[in-house]
């Protein structure tokens, strides 16, 4: 048999609401509509790249970047995430040297009109829950500037501890980007079970030895 080429377009991701699967041309064009409508407030940016400042074809050919690049030492999944079928979302999770260092790092936005629903809890808990208990990832990272109080609560939720910070110029002003770790043990799991299908074709192109 042929093996298959890209093995990320069957993983998926599934929470009580949320279906999250690796982003695909056609997920992407809902996407990058999605994020038109409003990712944040335009006098904020919650965001240490100002993507939203320059939403179009450059945000497209970022997501290819990403995918294009895919290799084992060094990768990114972008999840598209899927409420009643709709992109209301992206999840990312990246891995540099994951099968040596079994760490990943996690980045997201929703949808301004879908904030405030537990949406970003639920699927950066899935992106946990499948890198530590399907990866064997033992810790994760996260930022978020020190203002940026939604993210913040997510990630106390999840049960990420500060773990420094660092001073960024961010619109012409200084502020501060706070970094955040959690572990496998410190993890606080969601009341629900992640299902996961897909992934064993994939744990090699993410560095991890094939089950």
């Amino acid at each position: 048999m042929t093996p298959e080429p890209w093995p990320l377009r069957h993983l998926t991701l599934r929470t009580p609401r949320l279906v999250l699967r690796p982003d695909d041309d056609e997920g992407l064009l809902e996407l990058v509509a999605e994020a038109e409508r409003g990712v944040h407030p335009p006098e904020e940016m919650p965001f240490l790249v100002p993507w939203t400042d320059n939403i179009g074809h450059q945000t497209m050919q970022y997501y290819w970047s990403e995918r294009a690049q895919l290799a084992p030492e060094k990768w990114t999944v972008n999840f598209l995430v899927r409420l009643d079928g709709r992109v209301v979302g992206m999840q990312g999770l990246k891995g540099a040297n994951f099968g040596i260092l079994r760490e990943v790092v996690t980045g997201s936005w929703v949808g301004l009109r879908h904030q405030r629903r537990g949406i970003g809890t639920e699927m950066r808990a899935a992106v946990l829950a499948f890198a530590f208990d399907h990866l064997g990832a033992v810790r994760a990272r996260s930022s978020a500037f020190r203002e940026n109080t939604a993210s913040m609560r997510v990630s106390e939720r999840l049960g990420y501890r500060p773990d420094g910070t660092e001073p960024i110029v961010r619109r012409g002003r200084a502020t501060e980007d706070v970094r955040l770790l959690v572990t496998s043990e410190q993890f606080v799991r969601p009341p629900w079970t992640l299902r996961v299908e897909g992934v064993d074709a994939c744990r090699p192109l993410l560095g991890v030895a094939a089950q």
